[in-house]
């Protein structure tokens, strides 16, 4: 996305857990956001002159020689800055100020009293608020030219300002949705301080990005892996309303989905103006995988076939161009803003070598999720496509525990279609649920005689980022007549258990 210098926010990221969901605020508040590195040199963010930046929290201790600093230039460029946590340590110090180590380390909610609620940035809150804190130092004192604005029982500046200078900075996280008016607080820095416009939408991005394809494009042909996801699916869109007919989407079906899920997402494509194309692979990925158990060796034989068969699909298109549905978190993730890999498997930094493909198009690599999913409401793909939990690539072979089989795959295809349209019947709204089948099989009485079947598991959980999770509280009513549906209309499960650990200790997923 080319962005509009002048109504950008840059977020510079310290280390921080929270950067991706302060660039996701900003952008919330209708102003792109961009994060970058806390070590980013001043003429980058000069050449891309944003309305204002932003200093993220981060781990380490700013009197530290190891620890992530910035220059003076950064305050004196003119540019609005907002320190969080670390960020505001480290305006006080690289500004003369000082910090030390906590008498009293705060961490989760405490309640803060705004000492100015007139200021810039505190317009219109609450001058009492519940904030979430996580630190143990503190700005014991300020740089010349700067003022108290709020405190708490232990910290005694908990955010404080140089109005003339534009610098503000606040200890707690107005980010996370902890923090009583967070999102408030952030949108009086963009719109009183920043002056920021408001005009970062979808319409725009969707004008701007298929005349950018277009261009990048021109008369080649394109071919994309079509998973179904939302990420592959609203790429596959975007694609096709900006270069008709000229677009291949290869659905490499390795048996794996959810019931009746690879129909719907061929049907979803039917009647665009695109070459959609189904490989039917069941087979060979089933043989693949034969006797194998260990989940980390399923994961790698699905991904290393699927390219396999990716490629050899492919090949029948050389001389076009390779789209993928990357989007900014996993640019964030490999390294390529912060410099700090998180996840290694994202392919964002190029092409494959020894490809035949001529470029790279990824026409997402800008968006958040939730920003994916207004475009393809937007680009008129069916909610059930746009609203998609999240579904790992490997697919069902991650919820069927040991060894794979067509068998076992059918059971689970069964029990979790039963399961996903029993809370839909019930119209309970979760952000992730799913059966897993278990390598376990129990004693059980059906009718006169005595069973030994499988044991499945019923997974459903709340969470604002998949980074922790709890259980969610299905009414017993719904979980009881879903495991009376199951044991009735899947032959071969006799016993239904619920799973109600959160994460930590335990992950979304069994494998």
């Amino acid at each position: 996305m080319k962005e509009n210098s002048n109504q950008t926010v840059i977020v510079l990221d310290f280390g921080g857990q929270y950067k991706e969901l302060i660039a996701r605020r900003v952008r919330e508040c209708k102003v792109h956001s961009r994060i970058l590195s806390g070590n980013t040199p001043i003429e980058t963010l000069k050449e891309i002159a944003p309305i204002g930046i932003i200093l993220t929290g981060g781990p380490h201790s700013v009197y530290e020689a190891t620890s992530p600093h910035t220059t003076k230039e950064l305050f004196e460029m003119g540019i609005p800055v907002l320190g969080i946590c670390y960020g505001m340590q480290l305006m006080a110090y690289t500004l003369g100020g000082e910090v030390k180590s906590c008498a009293v380390s705060e961490y989760g909610t405490v309640c803060a009293t705004y000492d100015d609620p007139n200021c810039a940035i505190f317009d219109g809150l609450d001058s009492n608020a519940i904030t979430l804190m996580s630190h143990t130092d503190y700005v014991a004192g300020m740089p010349e030219g700067f003022r108290s604005l709020a405190h708490t029982a232990d910290c005694p500046i908990a955010a404080m300002c140089d109005d003339k200078r534009k610098l503000y900075a606040v200890q707690f996280h107005p980010e996370v949705e902890r923090t009583k008016d967070g999102t408030r607080l952030l949108n009086n820095f963009l719109y009183n301080v920043c002056g920021a416009k408001g005009d970062y939408n979808m319409d725009d991005f969707i004008r701007r990005e298929t005349a950018r394809i277009r261009e990048q494009v021109g008369d080649k042909q394109v071919v994309l892996g079509l998973s179904g996801g939302v990420d592959s699916s609203v790429c596959a869109a975007i694609l096709e309303k900006a270069i008709p007919n000229q677009l291949t989407c290869i659905f490499v079906d390795h048996g794996m989905m959810r019931k009746n899920e690879g129909d719907e997402i061929q049907q979803a494509f039917a009647g665009k103006s695109l070459n959609f194309v189904r490989v039917d692979a069941e087979d060979r990925f089933l043989k693949k995988l034969e006797g194998v158990e260990d989940p980390e060796r399923k994961r790698k034989i699905i991904g290393e076939e699927f390219v396999r068969v990716f490629e050899s699909e492919s090949a029948k298109y050389e001389g076009a161009f390779l789209a993928q549905g990357t989007i900014y978190p996993d640019v964030v993730e490999s390294g390529l803003t912060t410099g700090a890999v998180i996840k290694s498997h994202h392919n964002v930094g190029g092409l494959p070598k020894d490809t035949k493909f001529i470029g790279l198009v990824e026409p997402l690599r800008s968006l958040f999720k939730d920003e994916v999913r207004e475009l393809g409401r937007k680009l008129g793909l069916d909610e059930k496509l746009v609203s998609r939990q999240p579904f790992p690539g490997p697919g069902l072979a991650v919820r069927c525990i040991g060894e794979i089989t067509k068998q076992k795959l059918d059971i689970l295809r069964n029990v979790d279609y039963i399961f996903r349209e029993e809370l839909e019947k019930a119209n309970l709204k979760y952000d992730q649920y799913f059966a897993v089948l278990t390598n376990m099989r129990t004693v059980g009485v059906m009718g006169d005689g005595r069973t030994y079947n499988y044991v499945v598991g019923l997974r459903a959980v709340v969470t604002s980022d998949f980074m922790t999770c709890e259980y969610a509280h299905i009414p017993y009513e719904t979980l009881d007549a879903t495991s009376s549906r199951i044991v009735n209309e899947v032959k071969g499960v006799s016993r239904v258990v619920y799973d109600i650990t959160g994460k930590p200790p335990a992950t979304i997923e069994w494998e």
